[in-house]
């Protein structure tokens, strides 16, 4: 007996247009690579995007301020 890690087995429909772009994206030798590094892809930019929002509204709270040191917005 292997000490492998036993994944289930799950059948879905999706588009294959989009699982052969993602393939090309992340270089992926297989369908099923492509769609593990796109949903690993997701579940990490949705962590990203929320440490995102946390800082931004702690920055609206705490009143700060920015300024154009450039002068571009003022037009």
């Amino acid at each position: 007996m292997t000490n492998a890690v036993r994944k289930p087995k799950t059948r879905i429909l999706v588009n294959l247009a989009k699982v052969k772009r993602a393939q090309k994206v992340f270089g992926a030798k297989s369908q099923i690579e492509a769609i593990e590094h796109a949903l690993d892809f997701v579940i990490e930019e949705g962590a990203n995007n929320r440490l995102a929002w946390k800082s931004n509204q702690r920055f609206i709270k705490s009143g700060g301020e920015i300024k154009d040191a450039f002068g571009k917005l003022d037009r």
